[in-house]
């Protein structure tokens, strides 16, 4: 059997590999609350709300099915994805899709970057760029997908796609984690509210589509488990999944950062972190949303 200590390549701080994916989150997952997400893909063709964040994120694989969307996006109640897909094809082609998305990430992204130097802005996606020229596509279809698009030339939009590429990629590891370690998409949303980042449980029931009946259903079955208590709090057991979860997930996304090595990885951690700072100061996520930190 294969340990995560062999997974993970000579010499690497996976710690700083981490810390810059989680800076640079925020440039990506801003657009999924942005009025520009819905205003210009709704212009497209696309219903606003959740149909525009399906097609969005799915269009680059193509006009794929409902059942591919619930199993790249893992986390998400089938019967709300089969309500949008695959109707948001009869709408709106991928291409047509991909472009308007790209049109609203860039406009997203310069309002809240605001007075952001474009120098900035230009430094860290370069390093991102050449970060992701190490990703490969094997077992990645949402990194494949976008992979397989042509690189922006606004310096805005270059950015974003690049964040995207390695959001995607370590995604796609993440749901590997999650699969090793015997969590469920719907386990896995309950288990990472429970520890007290992402999303609140509220939140996480109205976007993901699951039934207060289905999370409880979920958290009983993580109670006989032993992973959550009955009040819904991670056990000592569960919080030790949830960190094995995290360790695989690390590990498995250290490769562009040891491409950049720590100096320049520790560059993209701090250019990222301010802007994310700027991002949420300019009001990137709505309140009530986020309890606190984000995947």
């Amino acid at each position: 059997m294969v340990t995560v200590d062999q997974l993970t390549p000579a010499g690497v701080d996976a710690r700083l590999a981490a810390r810059a994916h989680r800076a640079i989150e925020p440039l990506h997952s801003h657009h999924y609350f942005s009025p520009e997400l819905d205003e210009q893909l709704a212009a497209a063709g696309l219903r606003p709300g959740r149909m525009t964040y399906f097609a969005g994120r799915a269009a680059p694989m193509g006009a794929v099915s409902p059942g591919v969307v619930t199993a790249t996006f893992y986390n998400f109640a089938p019967a709300l994805v089969a309500r949008h897909v695959p109707r948001c094809w009869t709408l709106a082609t991928p291409e047509t899709v991909v472009a308007a998305r790209f049109a609203s990430a860039g406009d997203s992204l310069t309002r809240l970057l605001g007075d952001t130097p474009l120098a900035d802005v230009v430094e860290l996606g370069d390093l991102l760029a050449e970060a992701s020229t190490v990703l490969t596509p094997e077992a990645r279809p949402l990194y494949a997908g976008h992979a397989d698009l042509e690189w922006p030339t606004d310096p805005v939009v270059r950015l974003w796609h690049a964040v995207t590429l390695l959001r995607e990629h370590r995604g796609d590891g993440h749901l590997m984690a999650l699969q090793l370690h015997g969590l469920s998409g719907l386990e896995a949303l309950v288990t990472h509210t429970a520890t007290g980042r992402g999303f609140t449980v509220e939140a996480a029931q109205r976007t993901r589509g699951w039934s207060p009946e289905e999370w409880a259903a979920a958290q009983d079955g993580l109670v006989a488990r032993g992973l959550v208590d009955e009040h819904g709090a991670l056990t000592e057991d569960g919080v030790a999944l949830r960190g094995a979860v995290e360790e695989a997930t690390d590990t498995m996304s250290t490769q562009p950062f040891e491409h950049l090595g720590p100096e320049r990885t520790a560059r993209v951690v701090e250019l990222a972190k301010g802007m994310a700072r700027t991002l949420v100061g300019n009001g990137a996520y709505p309140a009530g949303v986020l309890a606190g930190g984000q995947r």
